[in-house]
């Protein structure tokens, strides 16, 4: 139902170890809403979602999930109520086919059928990954590595996807085509988006809210295209404001 949070963050401090990375982030996901998180290059974007996952340490604050407090909830539990991850990096299992790691992906999903009919999901979604069902993942190129990597995290039909830069190191046609799937993610499945995006742009016209994190902070939020089309948007990227 649009209008209602499914995600929440209040407050939220989170970082590694000792360190502090992000400071008193407030931010919230509406159902079946697409929010990229933009900023420089080590603004805090990841280490939010990893916050939001139970990845990174949260120093405090919370993190809301369907009016539920799961901020200490451990991953695996997030994952059961209905959150899915895509780290940037180490997400397939290279040594296994595209098919069989789409197996691992739907590993709470009992029935055959359910898992052939999630599997056909994320086939209609990227079509590459039906032709090279029985490849070793480790054979795929960058892109396509990424695709099997979301499609894992969509077996289990999450209600929000958290994306930490899917289209990282992949080629530009290539991260079109992924961007344009994050699309038909939420047509077909009705998910809510979280993205972290390199691309700031491309990720703010596609999405219908976004935030800018400055050093760990919120600098700016609000409908993609108006932080686009403000003034001091490239200053905003240099930290020179907020």
């Amino acid at each position: 139902m649009a209008g209602e949070k499914i995600l929440e963050t209040l407050n939220l401090v989170g970082g590694y170890g000792k360190m502090v990375v992000i400071h008193d982030v407030s931010i919230y996901v509406e159902r079946g809403e697409t929010v990229a998180l933009v900023g420089p290059n080590g603004s805090g974007k990841s280490t939010l979602l990893k916050s939001i996952y139970g990845i990174a340490r949260v120093f405090s604050g919370s993190v809301i999930f369907e009016g539920r407090d799961v901020t200490r909830a451990p991953p695996e539990e997030k994952t059961r109520l209905g959150m899915g991850f895509v780290p940037q990096d180490n997400n397939i299992f290279p040594d296994l086919t595209v098919e069989e790691n789409l197996e691992m992906g739907g590993y709470l999903i009992d029935d055959p059928e359910k898992l052939r009919e999630a599997m056909e999901l994320v086939f209609n979604i990227f079509p590459q990954l039906r032709a090279l069902r029985n490849v070793l993942a480790g054979a795929l190129s960058g892109g396509q590595r990424k695709m099997l990597a979301v499609g894992r995290a969509l077996m289990l039909r999450p209600k929000l996807l958290l994306l930490d830069e899917p289209t990282a190191g992949v080629a530009p046609k290539t991260a079109f085509e992924l961007l344009n799937a994050l699309n038909s993610i939420k047509e077909e499945t009705g998910a809510a988006l979280l993205i972290v995006e390199q691309h700031a742009r491309r990720a703010l016209e596609m999405a219908d809210r976004g935030y800018v994190l400055v050093a760990g902070k919120v600098a700016a939020e609000g409908p993609g295209k108006e932080i686009l089309s403000r003034p001091d948007f490239q200053e905003l990227f240099l930290g020179k404001h907020g």
